[in-house]
């Protein structure tokens, strides 16, 4: 079993940006030598995540409407009163989605469904350079 370790960088054009990584993924796969396991995806930050959705532009304006409705702007955050900084949604809301991903490689592939994309969600209320920590198991 051999592990590799790779990142991959964003800059984000802040809160609600949504990015396809699933090429960058795949990229790092491919170049790691490795045919089949676990790529574990991680977003280094707390008000960042990663996910799966159909990369479409009509879940790109749909799914930041949701977010909004689970945390949204026009509510009193104690995050805002310790820290004056605006982005207590970005906290909660990251919480909720999570910093990491897991999906399988096999045959040097990541495994994903034909309308499935790994994309990367920035919560944060301004713009912000990222860096994600990709780590792969397997032979």
């Amino acid at each position: 079993m051999a592990i590799y370790n790779s990142e991959i960088s964003l800059k984000s054009k802040g809160e609600n940006d949504i990015i396809d990584i699933t090429e960058d993924v795949q990229n790092v796969v491919s170049n790691s030598g490795l045919k089949e396991g676990l790529c574990n995806l991680f977003v280094v930050g707390s008000t960042a995540t990663i996910s799966t959705m159909e990369y479409d532009n009509g879940l790109i304006h749909d799914f930041p409407k949701i977010l909004d409705k689970i945390a949204p702007k026009n509510q009193e955050y104690k995050h805002h009163l310790t820290w004056h900084d605006d982005n207590g949604r970005s906290h909660c809301k990251a919480t909720l989605m999570g910093a990491s991903f897991t999906l399988p490689f096999q045959n040097g592939r990541i495994i994903h469904g034909t309308w499935q994309q790994i994309v990367f969600i920035e919560l944060d209320t301004r713009s912000r350079n990222r860096n994600l920590v990709v780590q792969l198991v397997g032979e």
